[in-house]
């Protein structure tokens, strides 16, 4: 597709992504959405980017030229968008932001009425009719049949109350001191009122956004700063959220990052522990360590892969009936508590967690070593399927034989293969990546 990437339409603001173009998008979605109409009203929210004002008046007049009523709550994070879409009964939700991407670039996420990502299928027919012009022209609407729009900024409740529901009740986050970078985004209201409120102590970092410096330095892209505040205050823990907070990176009292892979090991084995966990699985994508499989394999618990993309990881959860999921990145997914990853529902179940264990962040969330893993690329003149590759299935039927897991993948904006091995054998997954590296440059 020309418009549409892993996640939404994601570019830079006023030259991929210009006012002409949004608008136009915006009347596409609109003809999209009015096919399964329920209310006539799209919700538009929008993390802190100064390009989000040009956007968001740009969808607005293209939603209301095709006859929609349009519902703007400014900045909120992006697993709000998807809760108050459904919450205030629309027929569809609009999310403004390009995540963790710098201030230049901007993005727009659409949620389907129950406030769900929408699928490719979907993307694909808006896409379709962003092309047609006939189409454009003749949905436009004329008179009364114009849609409106209106400003809402009392909805931040709604998401607060929603989240906070979600931390267990007999708990309380009383004594226990915090430290949370909120990448100058769309959090950066509602993130210091939801721990505040469940009792902690605060030092938010970050929290001041200008249009200009959203994850810049900032956030969960650098989680040194956390880590820095962390020592300084002798906190408990530091929370790292990007700039539309769907993303988390924990920080322990030491100061050190915590591994994605780990955090979503620990935190499936406490849902199983809880009776919580729906499907006895995980999902997480192909990049995950197979130390994560092995670990969750040892409490009979089944890893499922998906590729990358939390996207691809909610369709795997959905198809399995399994309500736990994520991404090494950060990306994690409650789908009992929220519609997409969500960064704040993540924390409070990161920190009920380590509350209940009664241990210190370091030692309740690193349960497992990592294997070892190399990565290389080599460049190709021509990206052959790599299923027509003679002998490379039986080379990593091989690698497989030797308890070690293997990733070969075309990047998708370079002419390189990426190359990845993993194992508990340092010595033999070094052999073995020179000898996948060696077999693939010869054969391309």
């Amino acid at each position: 597709m020309k418009l549409f990437g892993t996640d939404g339409v994601r570019g830079q603001a006023g030259s991929f992504l210009d006012a002409m173009t949004v608008m136009k998008l915006a009347m596409a979605a609109g003809i999209f959405f009015r096919k399964n109409s329920y209310t006539n009203k799209i919700l538009v929210g929008k993390d802190t980017r100064r390009s989000g004002y040009m956007i968001e008046n740009a969808l607005v007049s293209g939603l209301t030229a095709v006859g929609y009523d349009v519902i703007q709550i400014g900045p909120m994070p992006t697993p709000a968008i998807a809760f108050l879409t459904e919450s205030m009964r629309c027929d569809a939700g609009i999310m403004i932001s390009a995540s963790h991407n710098p201030f230049e670039d901007n993005g727009i996420k659409f949620f389907d009425h129950n406030g769900n990502k929408l699928d490719i299928e979907c993307e694909k027919a808006i896409e379709e009719l962003f092309f047609d012009e006939e189409s454009i022209i003749q949905a436009q609407k004329t008179g009364k049949e114009i849609g409106a729009s209106k400003r809402i900024d009392d909805v931040i409740g709604r998401y607060i109350v929603s989240i906070k529901s979600s931390f267990p009740k007999d708990l309380t986050l009383s004594g226990l001191r915090i430290v949370l970078d909120c990448a100058n985004g769309a959090a950066y209201k509602v993130a210091p009122t939801i721990l505040e409120e469940l009792g902690a102590e605060v030092f938010t970092i970050n929290a001041k956004p200008n249009g200009f410096n959203i994850n810049e330095l900032s956030g969960a892209m650098y989680p040194e700063n956390v880590s820095k505040v962390v020592k300084e205050v002798r906190a408990d823990i530091g929370l790292a959220l990007d700039g539309d907070a769907d993303r988390l990176v924990i920080i322990d009292e030491n100061g050190d990052t915590v591994d994605g892979d780990k955090l979503l090991g620990a935190l499936c084995v406490y849902l199983s522990n809880k009776g919580l966990l729906k499907g006895e699985a995980c999902v997480a994508t192909v990049m995950s360590n197979k130390a994560l499989e092995d670990y969750l394999d040892s409490f009979d618990l089944k890893l499922n892969r998906t590729d990358v993309g939390d996207k691809n990881v909610l369709v795997n959860m959905k198809e399995n009936h399994i309500n736990f999921g994520g991404e090494q990145s950060g990306h994690v997914i409650f789908s009992d508590v929220s519609k997409t990853g969500d960064g704040l529902a993540t924390a409070l179940q990161v920190l009920a967690y380590v509350l209940e264990s009664g241990k210190k962040a370091s030692e309740a969330l690193n349960k497992f070593e990592l294997y070892p893993q190399v990565l290389k690329n080599i460049k190709v003149n021509e990206k052959i399927p790599l299923d027509k590759i003679e002998g490379l299935k039986e080379l990593q039927a091989e690698i497989k034989s030797k308890g070690m897991r293997d990733l070969i993948r075309y990047s998708g904006t370079e002419n390189k293969l990426r190359i990845l091995i993993e194992g508990r054998d340092k010595k033999l997954v070094n052999e073995y990546i020179e000898k996948l590296v060696e077999f693939l440059t010869k054969k391309l």
